[in-house]
Order: C-alpha cells, then structure tokens, then sequence
C-alpha cells in the first residue's frame, strides 16, 4: 500500500507536469478570485502584487479622475480658502447629468467642504468650482493634474478634465496600475484619507451657505474589514469603477476595477481584499 500510494503521487506529480501546473499553483488558482471587471490590480504597501488582469490597459476611469482632482488641490490649495459657488459650476453638473453636491449658485464654501462634495457624492459641481478656483481656470488645472501625472510616474494616464465627464475625450485615460499607484500615494495625505474614509458629512447651515449633507457612495466602508475608501466611478464608455484600500495584516492593499458592474465591483473588491490577506499571512515570517 505504501508503496502503491507512493505511485499514485509520484503520478499526479506527473500528470501536473504534463499539463503545465504544479498543485501548489493550481491550488493558488483555485482560490483566486474571479474578476468580471474588465480591468483589475491589487497590490500592497510592500510592493507585492496579488492581482493583475489587463492593468495596463488604458482605458477612461470616469471619476477616479476625481482622485488627482483632490491630490493637486491638497498640494495646491488651503484647506481654509473659500471659494463662491458660481451658475457656472451648478450648470456644469445639471447640463452634464453628472451626480451633484447640490451646490447652490453664491454659496461661500470652504476647500475642505467642498473635497467632500467632491469625493463623497462624486459632485461634478465641486470639482468644476475647485478646478476653476485653483487652476486658475479649468485648462490651467487640467495641466496641473496632468503635469503631476508624469511626476509620480503615471506614464500611461492623461486627464482632460477634473471630474471624468465624457466631454472632452472621455475625460482621458488610465489603468489600473496607474490608478492604484496614485490612490497609494494620496493616502499618505492624512487630510486625503479623512475624507475618503467618511461615510457621511455634514455642513451646517451658516451666514454664506445652506445645509448640506453628503453620504460616500462607496458601499464597501462600515461592510468590510479595514476599509479606508476611495472612490467610485461611473460612465457609459468606463463602465462602473472602484478605487478601493484597505489595512489587511499589518498591510495596506490597494486595488483598482475597472469596467465592472455596479453590485459586482463591491464584491469583488471584497473578495480581493480577503484574498490579499490570505497571501500577505501565508508570505509574513
């Protein structure tokens, strides 16, 4: 018997070898998840990818622009400016049928409320009003952002404008990796990662501005373990996206999905996340 059970193995060794994979490796594989997006990347703050499906694709991110959007005001801008709501940036939203912050055309708001208008309901009104604000102008901040792309290192990322609207050009293009490379970089902003792990936020009504309160729509915080944001995002062309992070093993992973489903890319975001775990525990002396 031992000596049968011996064969037996030395024949499955044999037949994996046949067919191209170890049983380590289809056990790896067994356990991946599956990822309908049409992009994905997954990595931590060491270095080590866990996943990786056409992450160098480019393709549009629809308002994971918003994330650059935030990181050159952060790096531009005082928190405690205020800046006046114009017609402009109201229309801007309503002629785009883009989501809103509900932002009132003379309202005096202040940058950090107005990241959070940004950032939470993917207002296309914050953003047109910070870009204009801190540019000066739209044109002078889309070459902001993109000026910063190439000093992180995004080499295969180009915005044409702060919101990722269809207009122009599909608002530009990126990849996965490009994208989590930034989301990983913004959350070294202590003020960045406030905001984006904020499930609620609330302004109070003042002199110079009404009440608001914005809820995140990113559905992944308060549902899984150690999440700390980032943002969503969705076009007709880009498909629904998630920039997403979270703290996993004494790790922070970063993971990016592009063209996905709506319901799907939570799941999926949390599945990968549980996955990079496992890998993190099982690498970690």
């Amino acid at each position: 018997m031992r000596i049968g059970g011996i064969r037996l193995l030395t024949g499955i060794a044999a037949f994996a070898l046949v067919v191209g994979f170890s049983p380590s490796v289809q056990a790896e594989r067994d356990t991946t998840p599956d990822v309908g997006a049409r992009s994905a990347y997954v990595v931590d703050s060491e270095g080590t990818v866990h996943f990786g499906k056409r992450e160098t694709r480019r393709v549009p991110v629809a308002s994971l622009v918003k994330v650059m959007t935030a990181y050159v005001v952060l790096r531009d801008g005082d928190l405690g400016d205020v800046v006046t709501v114009t017609k402009a940036d109201v229309r801007h939203a309503a002629d785009n049928g883009a989501t809103s912050a509900a932002l009132r055309a003379g309202e005096q708001v202040t940058t950090r409320d107005l990241l959070y208008g940004l950032m939470l309901p993917s207002g296309a009104d914050a953003a047109n009003a910070l870009a204009r604000t801190y540019g000066p102008g739209k044109s002078a901040f889309v070459a902001k952002m993109n000026a910063a792309a190439r000093s992180l290192g995004l080499r295969d990322t180009l915005y044409t404008n702060a919101d990722g609207l269809p207009s122009p050009r599909n608002g530009g293009y990126s990849t996965a990796a490009d994208q989590a490379r930034l989301v990983g970089i913004a959350l070294k902003d202590e003020t960045f990662g406030t905001v984006v792990s904020k499930r609620t936020y609330r302004v109070a009504k003042s002199a110079v501005h009404r009440a608001h309160t914005w809820t995140n729509t990113n559905k992944l915080l308060g549902k899984a373990d150690g999440v700390l944001g980032v943002k969503t995002g969705f076009t007709t062309k880009a498909g629904f996206c998630l920039a997403f992070a979270a703290e996993r093993n004494g790790r922070r992973v970063v993971g990016v999905l592009l063209g996905d489903q709506d319901a799907r890319r939570f799941t999926t975001a949390t599945r990968l996340l549980d996955f990079a775990e496992e890998q993190i525990a099982t690498t970690t002396p």
